[in-house]
């Protein structure tokens, strides 16, 4: 995998080690066209061949996929390191990178890991300010994501930030590797990264393309995404974005359910589906997934509004999912587990005590409250420090009329000593 940038060293000329390479492909391709070896012999004797013999090598070069296992990671060494002797390696950096995308027919159990090898070395031997490590970097993700190997490339990530600044990425260049990071993720299982790096794609599409028919492809993937993932529940990472709020002209339905899972309650949805009975079905979206989470957000929403009184009443929470009041305690306890609010059920006040709960739109409304708290603790800090300083009074007025000082405690045998002087004796 991609590591701080080394050298790759391989003793010999250029020329003896082009012809041993154009050797060696020739045996791997048999009887397949002309022969390499005889089409760079000639090259080797001019001055300043060294770009048109690397351009039959890496043509020929397509059959190193075919190598023995034990010999690919050698061979494709080797190459690479004769392309580095070019005056334009990245032009056939490149060609490489599509081979080794492509299936390794001798290893179908190995050929990723042997592939990465090789893509994670001319990764490595690069510049780490050159761009071209960004196609290299491409591939790399192409292969793991064949291998549903994510992990391989997570520790890595931390760099992603500090690679796409020093490769001076333009908007859509980080688009396609974030999708291409969003596809590894989600073909490996990691619904929450996948939905991560896809928001990150979004954010790089610019107000002025947001109307454009790809951006909106993309914006309602991600709502839909957003909206069936089991554990996401906060909606205003893509309310915020252009391309999103694109949508309220393009398609004002998917825009609606949008602001309903960001602000309202079940009773919004369930007229939003009676007024659109076949919305839901049509656009290819899970009711019930979508029920269950709407319903969790509601008592999200009922906690938040309860911060004063701290307790929300069985009766209510079963009016607004509208269940059962013997099934409340079953979604409270789901709600706890997503991580919506925090508080302990009482069965004897048939009540919820909230210890913590979330809001799902945090606008002026909510600062407005803060504001209130606020003004209610600094109330409160006053008359605690209206109290101190009146016992401090207090204590000093008593030292004075009594003769009592305070200093360091006296040692038992000096106990009658101190007293007495303290006492004025």
């Amino acid at each position: 995998m991609p590591a701080p940038s080394n050298t790759l060293l391989i003793e010999g000329s250029f020329e003896e080690l082009a012809e041993e390479l154009a050797v060696y492909i020739d045996n791997l391709r048999k009887d397949e066209g002309a022969k390499i070896q005889a089409d760079v012999a000639p090259l080797l004797q001019q001055e300043g061949s060294k770009d048109e013999v690397m351009k039959k090598l890496v043509i020929g070069s397509s059959a190193l996929n075919n190598a023995p296992e034990k010999e690919f990671i050698a061979a494709y060494n080797l190459l690479i390191h004769l392309i580095q002797q070019t005056k334009n390696p990245n032009m056939f950096l490149s060609k490489i990178c599509q081979y080794l995308s492509q299936p390794i027919t001798t290893s179908p159990h190995h050929g990723p890991s042997l592939a990465l090898a090789v893509l994670s070395t001319i990764f490595n031997v690069l510049s780490p300010d050159d761009d071209s490590r960004y196609h290299v970097l491409l591939a790399l993700l192409s292969v793991i994501r064949s291998a549903s190997a994510y992990d391989l490339i997570k520790p890595q990530l931390k760099e992603l930030d500090s690679w796409i600044a020093s490769w001076e990425l333009d908007e859509d260049d980080q688009r396609k590797l974030y999708l291409a990071l969003s596809d590894v993720a989600k073909d490996s299982g990691e619904t929450d990264a996948s939905y991560t790096h896809f928001v990150s794609a979004l954010r790089t599409i610019p107000a002025d393309e947001s109307n454009d028919e790809e951006s909106r492809t993309l914006a309602l993937k991600g709502l839909k995404a957003a909206l069936t993932h089991p554990s996401h529940f906060d909606f205003q990472d893509l309310t915020e974005l252009d391309c999103i709020q694109a949508l309220r002209k393009s398609d004002p339905l998917y825009f609606e359910l949008l602001e309903i899972f960001a602000g309202e309650t079940l009773e919004e949805y369930n007229d939003f589906n009676e007024a659109n009975d076949d919305f839901l079905e049509s656009s290819g979206l899970d009711a019930e997934v979508l029920y269950r989470k709407l319903r969790l957000l509601t008592v999200a929403s009922l906690a938040a509004s309860a911060q004063q009184t701290r307790t929300l009443p069985y009766s209510v929470i079963a009016k607004a999912l509208l269940i059962p009041q013997e099934d409340v305690e079953m979604w409270i306890i789901d709600v706890i587990r997503a991580g919506l609010v925090e508080g302990k059920l009482s069965q004897l006040n048939q009540t919820f005590l909230i210890h913590r709960s979330t809001y799902r739109v945090f606008g002026e409304k909510q600062w407005q409250e803060v504001a209130s708290r606020l003004d209610m603790w600094r109330t409160s800090l006053v008359g605690v420090l209206e109290v101190v300083r009146q016992e401090k009074e207090n204590y000093v007025e008593q030292v004075e009329e009594t003769g009592w000082t305070a200093g360091p405690a006296a040692s038992p045998a000096e106990g009658t000593k101190a007293q007495s002087g303290a006492l004025g004796y």
